[in-house]
């Protein structure tokens, strides 16, 4: 029997996974500094086309943040009901600033705004929130092994078997956790296979205009990458990204991008372009979030459940 407070942690142990994460954070990018000195990657931020860059990094966040609204709204009127795009947008958009510091608290959030806003148990939305969570890993590992047929390197055969691995993984969470009756569950026992299919295809523009953005911002910093090597590795560095392990999601994605593309460019160069990219895509994000925050904020905070209740058993 579990309650809020046990999910979430004692406060010593949240206190020691956010110095980790310092830590972590701290760690890589002293290694990746080793390799780059600091007038190098100034130089690379100095020599960039800025304007260029701009043109296609923020208003690929916008449409990012149009599209993954939409996902939102179609899901949940699969599972919980209808409710109109207009009314998630604040909530979608205020997620992103919470989840600036703390991607799981900022998924709560959300998951709390929706069972206040549908009447529904917050376990149920959080259920539909981890199926969101597990359809996007799912349609990168799919970009990704799309990538890994047409580019033949060792390290494409390597990764195309980790990828199968986890496409396997991801497949199989219907079968395996759905029969049990836990409303942490509920989402994926109510999915069908061509619902899992339709959400995958759904966010595909997502992706794929993320791909070509990235692919065109690239040439502003003078790194010149084939586009069938980027679609092999962006959808890695994406998930790599997401994972939350480091302070603002900071060093996975720049050690990542050195990984996969130093052959391609010098270290600079891709260090000042992954920095630049996290950067705008982050402070675009958290614009937008403050904007919509006043509408938002009030029934994010009224709809934190009660830490003493006991959700499940």
């Amino acid at each position: 029997m579990f309650c809020g407070r046990d999910l979430e942690g004692t406060p010593v142990r949240s206190q020691l996974q956010k110095a980790a994460a310092v830590l972590l954070t701290v760690a890589i990018f002293a290694l990746i500094l080793r390799r780059v000195p600091f007038p190098a990657l100034a130089a690379a931020l100095r020599d960039a086309d800025h304007a260029t860059f701009l043109a296609l990094m923020i208003p690929n966040t916008l449409f990012y943040f149009a599209w993954d609204t939409l996902v939102l709204t179609v899901v949940i009127g699969w599972f919980h009901g209808p409710v109109a795009y207009r009314d998630l947008l604040p909530v979608r958009a205020a997620s992103y600033v919470v989840g600036f510091f703390n991607t799981n608290l900022g998924r709560g959030a959300m998951a709390a705004y929706l069972s206040r806003r549908l009447q529904a148990p917050f376990l149920e939305l959080g259920s539909t929130v981890i199926f969101l969570v597990l359809t996007e890993y799912t349609q990168l590992v799919l970009w990704a092994m799309l990538g890994l047929f047409g580019f033949r390197a060792e390290v494409s055969r390597s990764l195309f078997a980790a990828a199968g691995g986890v496409a396997i993984l991801w497949l199989g969470i219907r079968w395996l956790l759905a029969p049990r009756a836990w409303a942490i569950f509920r989402t994926f026992r109510l999915a069908t296979p061509a619902r899992y299919a339709t959400i995958v295809l759904l966010r595909a523009p997502m992706f794929l205009v993320s791909l070509v953005v990235h692919y065109h911002a690239a040439h502003a910093f003078g790194i010149h990458i084939p586009f069938g090597t980027l679609l092999t590795f962006l959808p890695v560095i994406f998930m790599l990204a997401a994972l939350p392990i480091t302070v603002a999601h900071l060093g996975t994605t720049q050690a990542a991008w050195i990984f996969f593309f130093s052959q391609f460019a010098p270290v600079p160069r891709l260090l000042a372009f992954s920095l630049a990219a996290h950067l705008v895509f982050s402070s675009t994000r958290a614009i937008l979030g403050v904007l919509w925050l006043p509408s938002a904020y009030g029934d994010l905070i009224r709809s934190v459940p009660d830490r003493s209740i006991v959700t499940t058993s």
